[in-house]
């Protein structure tokens, strides 16, 4: 989490550059030009439908991700899964985990929909929490604006990690957690998404519509929801985009750490967690939640670098893309 500062100041001024995006046709046919892009966002949508389908996939393959079998895992060579691949079978169809015996396909699924759950939480919780925040700053009086300036930076200089174990170490742990994942992870990252809103909102100020709205005397809210939240909408989007993987190796570190989503429920960082002491012995275990991780963070880091350059007019003329020459190739 902080990588948000550095984040904010390399995505400044290509988000400054999306406020004058085109309309949605061209935003749409800039994304369908990055074959990348459609390839990422093929990935996540298989993703987020096989999480969304988790229960139905488990039941299709007849396994629980809780219960265990002690019959598949070999105790005298210390709980290895017995056969090939750690297991593999036609009713385990990614094998077992080792110690365990519980279903390796099973528990991916479910640990891939609560690491998408927590990422796309805090990600929905931080984006709302920097605009409300940064356009506050950018509307309010001057006494307002350095003051939540400063809160900005206060929460842009903490060590975030250290601050994030601290407060689920002490949090109960009756509270849901995965909720409570989100909302840690939500409430420690919203300043880069703060800043980025406060500078393009003391800039569209001295438009010549918001000028005419305020001029005309619609007041602050009104002049933030009709004129300047429409013109926000691409910055914004953006950085969300940036922010979603990001927040998806948080949650896998947390949990890695110990202090994120507790068993029996799984997740992608608490496999991993676990999985470091078999590497030797069953490297299936180590490298299936690793890989899920990996081609997930790079789909949604592909996808948002084409957002950006879809809503960035200047990138999109200077690779061809959404112009009429671009158009007819």
């Amino acid at each position: 989490m902080s990588a948000d500062t550095l984040v904010a100041d390399e995505a400044g001024p290509a988000v400054a550059a999306a406020v004058p995006a085109s309309g949605a046709r061209h935003v749409w046919r800039r994304l369908r030009a990055r074959r990348g892009t459609v390839a990422a966002a093929a990935v996540i949508a298989l993703l987020t439908l096989t999480a969304w389908a988790a229960p139905a996939l488990t039941a299709l393959e007849g396994q629980d991700p809780d219960a265990y079998h002690d019959t598949l895992v070999d105790s005298a060579a210390g709980g290895v899964p017995k056969g090939s691949f750690g297991g593999v079978s036609t009713d385990h169809w990614l094998g077992v985990e080792p110690g365990t015996g519980r279903d390796l396909f099973a528990r991916l699924i479910t640990g891939a929909r609560v690491s998408l759950s927590v990422a796309v939480g805090a990600t929905l919780v931080q984006v709302l929490i920097g605009v409300a925040v940064g356009l506050l700053a950018g509307l309010g009086p001057r006494r307002v604006d350095s003051l939540l300036s400063r809160a900005t930076d206060v929460m842009l200089a903490l060590p975030h990690l250290v601050f994030a174990i601290a407060l689920l170490a002490v949090v109960p742990s009756g509270f849901p957690r995965p909720v409570l994942l989100a909302l840690v992870i939500a409430l420690l990252g919203w300043a880069g998404t703060s800043k980025i809103v406060r500078a393009q909102t003391l800039t569209l100020k001295s438009l010549d519509h918001v000028a005419a709205a305020r001029l005309g005397g619609s007041g602050p809210w009104r002049v933030a929801r009709r004129e300047l939240l429409p013109s926000l909408a691409a910055p914004v989007i953006t950085y969300g985009a940036i922010l979603l993987p990001t927040n998806i190796v948080v949650e896998a570190g947390l949990s890695f750490l110990g202090v994120g989503v507790k068993p029996p429920t799984p997740s992608w960082g608490q496999m991993l967690s676990t999985a470091t002491m078999w590497f030797r012995a069953d490297p299936m275990y180590v490298l299936l939640p690793a890989a899920l991780l990996f081609v997930t963070v790079l789909a949604f880091t592909v996808l948002g670098d084409g957002v950006r350059t879809a809503l960035d007019p200047r990138a999109a003329s200077r690779l061809g893309v959404g112009t009429s020459k671009g158009a007819g190739r």
